[in-house]
C-alpha cells in the first residue's frame, strides 16, 4: 500500500493543481472515484490482470467501460497511467486528490476511535479543541473500540495521537522487558 501512495502522490497533486486552475474540483473528484470503483470492481480487476491481454487492449477495456462519462483531460490520465502500468494506482489518486481537496476547502477528515461511546457535549468538545490546535474546519467521524480499555486514538491526515490505555501498556511493557 505504501508503494501505491508513493506513486499516486505525484498524479493526485498534478490533477489537482489542474482542477484549481479550471475550477473544475468537484468534477475531477467525481470522476476519479468513478475511475476507482471501475479499477476496483473485481471483474474488471480479472480482465486488467489477465496477461495475454496488451496494454493498449486493456485501456480500450477501461475506457469502454466509463468513456461517456470523463472528461477529455480524465480520459489523458487514464491513457498516461494505462502507458505507464499504473491503473491500479487509481483508488489511491483518488484517496490523495481528495485529501488535497478537503486541505483546500480549509477542512480535515478526522477519524476518532474511542473506547468508549462520545456523547455530542464530549464530540464537539473534541472537536472544538481539534479545529483550534489544527486550524481548520474539522469533520470528526467517531468510532468505537473497547480493546483500547480506556482513551482515544484520533486520526488527522499524518498526524496520529495514541491516548489510549492500551498503548500505554504496551510502552509499560516495552520497558520492562515483557
Amino acid at each position: 500500500m505504501a508503494e501505491l501512495s508513493t506513486i499516486a502522490r505525484p498524479y493526485a497533486d498534478a490533477v489537482f493543481q489542474r482542477a484549481v486552475e479550471v475550477d473544475q474540483i468537484v468534477q475531477w473528484s467525481e470522476d476519479l472515484q468513478t475511475l476507482s470503483r471501475v479499477i476496483a470492481d473485481a471483474d474488471v480487476a480479472n480482465i486488467l490482470d489477465n496477461p495475454t491481454l496488451s496494454r493498449d487492449q486493456r485501456l480500450d477495456i477501461v475506457l469502454s467501460v466509463i468513456d461517456e462519462h470523463l472528461q477529455a483531460e480524465v480520459k489523458n490520465l487514464v491513457c498516461i497511467l494505462s502507458a505507464n502500468d499504473r491503473l491500479e494506482a487509481l483508488p489511491e489518486i483518488s484517496r490523495a486528490f481528495d485529501d488535497l481537496k478537503v486541505d483546500h476547502e480549509g477542512k480535515i477528515d478526522v477519524e476518532v476511535i474511542s473506547a468508549f461511546p462520545l456523547d455530542d457535549a464530549q464530540t464537539q468538545l473534541l472537536s472544538d479543541a481539534l479545529q483550534k490546535r489544527l486550524g481548520k474546519q474539522v469533520n470528526i467521524a467517531v468510532s468505537e473500540d473497547t480493546a483500547l480499555i480506556g482513551g482515544l486514538i484520533i486520526k488527522a491526515g499524518d498526524l496520529v495521537i495514541d491516548g489510549s490505555v492500551k498503548e500505554k501498556l504496551n510502552r509499560i511493557a516495552i520497558d520492562l522487558g515483557i
